[in-house]
């Protein structure tokens, strides 16, 4: 899924419907991903360089002309599906900890970037800022956001959802059933989507993000994103479940767990947007955050490694899809976010002053800003917890959010020694891990459960969390030194991010999540300098508006009206084919 607050919920696995066994290795390494937005982690490594490889045998030069080729080959789409998973299954190796390790040669430079292996997104980063773009009116559209992943994912889409609003569009915002009230408090309309968030969040967890444990599992995890994947036609186009009112979608925003979304649009024939706060555009500047890269010449590979994985997991269900809700033909070949050429416009949901834009990223892709949703502006905090606060130094905020924790008690321990050897008070959120269980009451920690991050965040002094997008921007606009306990998915890559601008210390994946560690990073969190860096950070995004950023990003994608033509009046089902004209190519199809 993606990244949450609860960080992504992203599920793998697969089937063995899912791929040839003639093709795939007796690892059977194409099994992973079945589960929306993730793979695990895919771990790309060099191979030594050392004067005892200076006499390579044939096959290993035989090898190594195919792994130097691969890169581009993977983006051909000329290039028969089949062929593709053979290069996957020749170059890549299931390893024992459940990530796949890619072979590439050490003394291979990153590939210079080319029409060989350019998608639509990379012909020319475009200089011009969003908030120079000239926009002409846009009549009234009805808009849908489909959204898969955790609370922290769908808070984003709903501040760009009211905004929307403010333009005087209609917005549904389709999600998972768990957040209705959420989405409706909000002031959007409500579609429930299928999948379970929480069931997706306990998956990824336990398997590490990608293998699962059993093959008993296997069934599971298919049957969530089968559930989510087959609700999207009737979020597009069904009328509202409480009121009736229609409802015809003239355009998507949508993110990349929900996989059916592209598909939809074609059928149905309306632009679509899609929004994401994980990079999910190859790039030659850092690797896939589902991906673990020793070497830069594998950075770009590693996204149509990820994605054809993907793709392996899903196709079938996707094909079902098409052929028996969509009326479409099925698709043959790898169909993902680089499976084909594609002119789809993606925005991404993050500070450009944490992550600036990749230089080789094109015009059609768009660095927002962080979006926040104010929930602080109207939340009364509870008295008992005010008074704690008041009554002593600022805490050390510790939380995992929405994802659920394996030793509850025994990570509650870890963290209140930690807290009591630097001699911190702590605030602990109990979240749907179960922390907090403390064995008598201490009066240097506070348990509660949610308060909104905004809110406490610029209460506390420092804050330790999963590394969900959400979490760490929240954080971040706080000035609160950060430390990441990963979990998986994108966290890693966050918790990366947030430790090479300054502002805390390396990540702690969950599974090395000892006292030693915790108390080392909460004192490298009390550093003055980390501090001072934390402030700076703070300040460069508070001149940022990721919700406008949004907004503006996908009115400047839209295809324009042709000026000669009379506008219709209000929003009606037929009303974007006039004014917009069909999609020409959306991820999936050719």
């Amino acid at each position: 899924m993606a990244s949450t607050d609860g960080g992504a919920v992203r599920t793998d696995g697969g089937g063995s419907s899912c791929s040839s066994p003639s093709v795939i290795s007796d690892r059977n390494l194409p099994r992973a991903n079945t589960m929306p937005g993730g793979t695990g982690n895919v771990e790309i490594s060099g191979t030594s360089s050392g004067p005892q490889n200076l006499e390579r045998s044939r096959s290993e030069r035989r090898r190594q002309n195919l792994q130097t080729g691969t890169t581009v080959q993977l983006f051909n789409e000329n290039i028969s599906d089949k062929k593709k998973l053979k290069m996957i299954n020749q170059i890549a190796t299931v390893k024992d900890d459940g990530t796949v390790e890619v072979q590439v040669p050490s003394n291979i430079e990153p590939a210079p970037f080319n029409v060989e292996y350019e998608d639509a997104h990379s012909d020319v980063v475009d200089e011009e800022p969003l908030e120079s773009t000239d926009l002409q009116y846009i009549p009234p559209l009805q808009i849908v956001i489909l959204i898969v992943g955790t609370r922290g994912d769908v808070q984003p889409f709903i501040a760009i959802g009211k905004r929307l609003q403010d333009y005087g569009h209609r917005v549904r915002l389709a999600t998972h059933a768990n957040f209705k009230e959420f989405v409706l408090t909000a002031g959007l309309e409500f579609y429930p989507l299928g999948g379970d968030p929480k069931i997706l969040a306990e998956y990824m967890v336990k398997n590490k993000g990608f293998l699962p444990s059993a093959p008993s599992e296997i069934p599971v995890q298919r049957k969530q994103i089968k559930e989510i994947i087959f609700s999207l036609l009737p979020a597009c186009k069904d009328p509202d479940m409480d009121s009736g009112i229609p409802f015809k979608a003239d355009a998507i925003i949508a993110n990349p767990p929900a996989y059916g979304h592209t598909h939809v649009a074609e059928a149905l024939k309306v632009p679509i947007h899609i929004f994401f706060t994980m990079p999910w555009t190859p790039t030659s500047e850092f690797p896939h955050p589902l991906s673990r890269v020793k070497q830069p010449a594998g950075y770009r590979l590693s996204y149509q490694i990820v994605d054809s994985m993907i793709w392996l997991g899903i196709r079938d269900i996707i094909n079902e899809y098409r052929k028996k809700k969509l009326k479409l033909r099925p698709v043959t070949y790898l169909s993902g976010s680089q499976g084909s050429a594609s002119d789809v416009p993606h925005g991404y949901i993050w500070s450009p002053h944490l992550v600036p834009k990749p230089k080789d990223w094109g015009p059609k892709i768009d660095v927002v800003g962080f979006c926040f949703l104010d929930l602080a502006s109207n939340y009364l905090p509870p008295e008992e917890l005010v008074k704690w606060i008041e009554a002593g130094e600022r805490p050390i905020y510790v939380g995992f959010g929405s994802l659920p924790v394996q030793e509850p008690q025994k990570m509650t321990q870890i963290i209140v020694e930690a807290l009591d050897i630097t001699r911190q008070r702590g605030i602990i959120n109990k979240g749907w891990g179960g922390l907090g269980n403390l064995a008598e009451p201490k009066e240097s920690i506070y348990l509660l459960d949610n308060v909104p991050h905004d809110w406490l965040f610029l209460q506390c002094k420092a804050v330790v969390h999963h590394g969900g997008a959400g979490t760490t921007a929240a954080g971040l606009k706080a000035a609160c030194p950060t430390t990441v306990v990963p979990f998986f998915g994108d966290q890693p890559f966050w918790g990366e991010r947030v430790h090479a601008r300054g502002v805390g210390p390396p990540p702690i994946p969950v599974d090395q999540f000892t006292l030693p560690k915790l108390v080392d990073a909460i004192k490298y969190m009390l550093d003055p300098k980390v501090k001072e860096q934390a402030v700076e950070l703070a300040k460069a995004m508070e001149s940022e508006d990721g919700v406008n950023g949004a907004v503006t990003a996908f009115f400047k994608h839209l295809p324009r009206r042709v000026p000669s033509e009379e506008v219709p009046q209000g929003p009606t089902s037929g009303f974007m084919a006039e004014l917009l004209g069909p999609v020409k190519r959306c991820l999936g199809c050719s």
